[in-house]
């Protein structure tokens, strides 16, 4: 009897701190699957501003009443979720889950980027991600940190073309086209070997590795999509205009321009 009490298993969910956790003696596979899933709910809801039932139910192979068993578990913990009727769920703005466990494969995916990272042409772009994976690295077990830092000494890519950085805006640029700002430019044509400025809304970043990153954006002169190559702006100012989102979708206009890209 004594035995048998011993081997309750005990459950809770601690919604101050964000934790999911489990005391236990004996837990069943079917309960730690359950706890695992909801614990990739709650990263899922942390990554993105909105997450569907049915996109959580595909992702783990179970029917979507059981995903709205789990929103309620997390609800009834006091986790803050919001429901926006036929769009999804969504954490309350300023909730704060405490930093995620990364895999080994996951940590050494992140490794890995950071070589590819290192080969672009814009020094924002290499300090943001420097900032961002000694975060990640922070969050590592101690043996994982180990083996992170030997990968890193292990894995490299081969450049062909030189080792000089070619702009350093990449980052500011990225917040200009999330937000719809309108950006300013002097942009040198060698062609015409003449530089002008040009008032331009930002639609879309591309990047051949190794090589200067591409801005595709609408340009007010021209009144067309042109292809600016960062190294040839002169001058760069984004501005607090807004100007209302592209209906263009990236592969749609890879598809309509990939035979004529036009250059500014």
């Amino acid at each position: 009897m004594g035995r048998k009490s011993q081997k309750k298993d005990y459950r809770a969910v601690n919604a101050h701190s964000g934790n999911l956790f489990i005391k236990k003696n004996i837990v069943s596979d079917k309960e730690t699957s359950r706890l695992s899933r909801l614990i990739a709910i709650l990263t899922q809801l942390q990554t993105r501003r909105l997450v569907t039932s049915t996109e959580i139910a595909e992702k783990f192979k179970v029917s979507v009443r059981t995903i709205y068993r789990d929103i309620r578990t997390l609800e009834q913990a006091g986790v803050p979720i919001l429901t926006e009727e036929g769009k999804g769920y969504s954490l309350m703005e300023g909730y704060k889950l405490p930093p995620v466990m990364f895999t080994e494969n996951e940590a050494n995916a992140f490794i890995t980027a950071e070589k590819l990272v290192l080969l672009n042409k814009d020094t924002s772009l290499i300090k943001s991600y420097a900032d961002g994976i000694t975060k990640i690295k922070s969050v590592l077990r101690s043996n994982a940190k180990e083996k992170a830092a030997l990968l890193s000494e292990r894995v490299a890519f081969e450049q062909n073309t030189g080792d000089h950085i070619t702009s350093n805006f990449l980052s500011s640029v990225q917040i200009a086209l999330t937000n719809f700002s309108v950006i300013k430019v002097e942009y040198y044509s060698p062609n015409k070997d003449e530089t002008t400025k040009r008032h331009i809304e930002p639609f879309a970043l591309i990047n051949n590795v190794g090589e200067s990153w591409y801005l595709i954006a609408w340009c007010r002169l021209r009144k067309d999509y042109r292809l600016f190559r960062f190294d040839r702006i002169k001058r760069i100012e984004i501005t607090d205009e807004k100007f209302p989102p592209h209906k263009l979708s990236l592969p749609d206009y890879l598809e309509q321009y990939k035979n004529n890209i036009k250059h500014p």
